[in-house]
């Protein structure tokens, strides 16, 4: 379980890589408008064009569809040597390919960059009875169908992963903690709007997807699952404050398709390493509760596949896969 809560950086220097530049880069968000990879696409795509590092403004373009599955497909088999292609990724995923639920592995893309990491959180409505974990624990035990929880990820996604490490934490067994009733969203934010209207209890998902929502009042983080509090909202209690341990960090970064030339993708390594180095990325993923970390190149496209091999043994281990 450790290996999902160390978040490591390196700084990675690169040289001057040719001329290549992407006339007219787009962005693909494997989801709604309002979720973490929309936020990624839209942030990164404005910063590289304000800071001259594409030609022209970059155009994002939401796909939902199966946590990314759908964005994966169609890039593998429509847009694999498309050079101006970013996509937004993160751990959640690198997850649903370690569980199959891709249409292929990690092998048919070429993995660009990280530039940050999320921190999840649980977080219920401002006026729920659920005042801390225990409280969440204790209602699951007595009853595990008893709170509806709900995240952007399906049954055995990162999201509803990490409530289980909580659950597990607190000593529930796979038999009980596989009866907690899930309801996936495509995006932390549509769970968010459904959690207000009161169809959901508890929702599991990053803090810089509903970030907004806890700026004006109208949820609560019952838990923020990070080694340490969150910057951008100290107050907010960590699991392991109130005795669990458990953390669970969601990266955000790129990909694009596997026959791009290694001049493209290079260049693209090059500009998001830029932009990292950049106030503005830093503010950026500051304000909506990111913490900057870089990984790029062959260091990223190692770290992705390393990942994507724990992902598959942490599942197993929690009973979400055979």
């Amino acid at each position: 379980m450790t290996a999902i809560s160390k978040v490591l950086g390196a700084a990675v220097v690169f040289a001057s890589l040719g001329a290549f530049q992407a006339q007219a880069a787009e962005c693909i968000a494997p989801a709604d408008p309002g979720g973490g990879w929309d936020f990624t696409c839209r942030t990164v795509g404005k910063l590289l064009h304000d800071l001259d590092l594409v030609d022209e403004p970059v155009q994002v373009t939401n796909m939902p569809g199966g946590v990314g599955a759908t964005a994966y497909a169609n890039v593998m088999s429509k847009r694999a040597d498309d050079e101006s292609l970013l996509v937004a990724t993160s751990t959640v995923g690198i997850t649903q390919i370690a569980q199959d639920k891709y249409p292929a592995g990690t092998d048919v893309m070429r993995w660009i960059a990280m530039l940050g990491t999320d921190v999840g959180v649980l977080v219920v409505p401002a006026d729920s009875g659920l005042k801390d974990l225990d409280d969440l624990t204790d209602s699951l035990k007595e009853d595990p169908g008893s709170v509806t929880t709900a995240g952007s990820s399906g049954a055995g996604g990162w999201d509803h992963i990490r409530l289980l490490m909580v659950a597990e934490s607190a000593g529930m067994a796979p038999e009980d903690y596989k009866q907690i009733r899930w309801v996936q969203f495509d995006g932390g934010s549509p769970a968010v709007t459904q959690m207000l209207g009161g169809q959901i209890d508890l929702v599991a998902t990053d803090l810089g997807e509903i970030a907004g929502f806890v700026e004006s009042g109208d949820i609560r983080i019952l838990a923020a699952l990070s080694d340490d509090p969150i910057p951008a909202f100290p107050d907010a209690p960590t699991a392991i404050e109130q005795g669990y341990e458990v953390t669970g960090y969601n990266w955000r970064g790129f990909y694009t398709g596997g026959e791009v030339s290694d001049e493209a993708y290079d260049s693209w390594v090059e500009r998001l390493s830029d932009l990292y180095e950049s106030e503005e990325w830093k503010e950026a993923a500051r304000s909506s509760g990111l913490v900057p970390v870089w990984r790029g190149g062959e260091e990223f496209e190692t770290y992705v596949n390393e990942q994507a091999e724990q992902m598959n043994k942490i599942s197993r281990e929690i009973g979400v896969i055979e």
